[in-house]
């Protein structure tokens, strides 16, 4: 299988304990719900993207502990292609406790980064790298990742940034970045403007991508290209979990503008990927099919553009 989106980033396995409400410092409380699940921005887009129809595959180190067995028979649970995959045995893999607030919808990570080697990339990752349509990076493995979306800039393969967390040194990915998507967090903070328009117009003009989206959360977002901006919509759904929507949205994205969707379509078709996600527990289990996705489009076609 050639994949046709290529991922670098996190790849985190995740354990979901799910709270009536937030706990208080120093007390006992029982949970509703422990699950364990894979997670991070890079890894669970990529998952979106196949589950949705992709062909895809997550270029990155794992170890050999439990952690790192889970995360790889999650993606062949998935249909994430693991051939790019190097397992460095005796390291502790990327690992986060995730605490969901029933109460208010809300999620609290906490992190442990492991201690794998940086990603250093070989010749058979590179070549899958020039042969894909996107390849989709979150900032992690940046020095990879800078490597990576260079030779994708050089062989027409788009470079999609999942921005989230603003790191040292990242103006080194921008600059090669093609479907620049910030959280508005992010993007704010890092362009030094007030409002989210202000904020794209100074992404678009700093970094010249194709396209800057910004994310944010139950508003929707907006969507900047040539000067010209769109809102697009959010979609009111039960939420069960949110714990990794916003890596839904852009795997989502990725899956459209592959398919050839216009980018109003690409953006209205990942926040219905992402609001779907949000019913299930999980960051992957509550992927929808893009048959649900257009089953909801097709029942929610009143949320226009604005």
């Amino acid at each position: 299988m050639t994949p046709n989106i290529v991922g670098i980033g996190a790849n985190v396995y995740d354990t979901l304990i799910k709270l009536s409400e937030f706990p208080i410092e120093d007390t006992k409380m029982p949970v509703e719900t422990v699950v364990q699940s894979g997670g991070g921005p890079c890894a669970t887009g990529l998952v979106a993207a196949a589950r949705l129809g992709a062909k895809t595959a997550w270029v990155g180190n794992l170890s050999d502990d439990a952690a790192g067995v889970f995360l790889l028979d999650d993606f062949d649970r998935f249909g994430v292609s693991t051939d790019l995959i190097d397992v460095k045995p005796s390291y502790r893999t990327f690992s986060a406790t995730v605490l969901l607030n029933e109460k208010n919808g809300s999620r609290t990570c906490l992190l442990d980064r492991g201690n794998l080697p940086p990603l250093e990339l070989s010749a058979k990752q590179l070549a899958a790298v020039e042969r894909a349509d996107i390849l989709l990076v979150d900032g992690n493995e940046l020095d990879a990742a800078v490597v990576a979306a260079k030779c994708a800039k050089a062989s027409g393969c788009k470079v999609l940034y999942d921005a989230g967390g603003i790191y040292s040194g990242v103006d080194r990915l921008l600059t090669e970045t093609d479907l620049l998507i910030p959280s508005e967090e992010f993007a704010r903070k890092f362009a030094g403007k007030t409002t989210v328009e202000d904020a794209a117009r100074e992404l678009f003009k700093r970094f010249e991508p194709e396209v800057v989206v910004i994310t944010q959360g139950k508003k929707g977002g907006l969507a900047f290209r040539n000067g010209n901006t769109f809102r697009y919509p959010v979609f009111e759904v039960d939420v069960v979990d949110s714990n990794g929507a916003g890596d839904v949205f852009h795997g989502a994205f990725a899956f459209a503008f592959a398919d050839g969707m216009p980018l109003e379509e690409c953006c209205r078709f990942a926040a219905a990927a992402a609001a779907l996600k949000c019913t299930k527990i999980g960051a992957r289990n509550g992927v929808p099919t893009v048959g649900q996705v257009r089953c909801f489009l097709n029942t929610n076609h009143e949320h226009n553009f604005q």
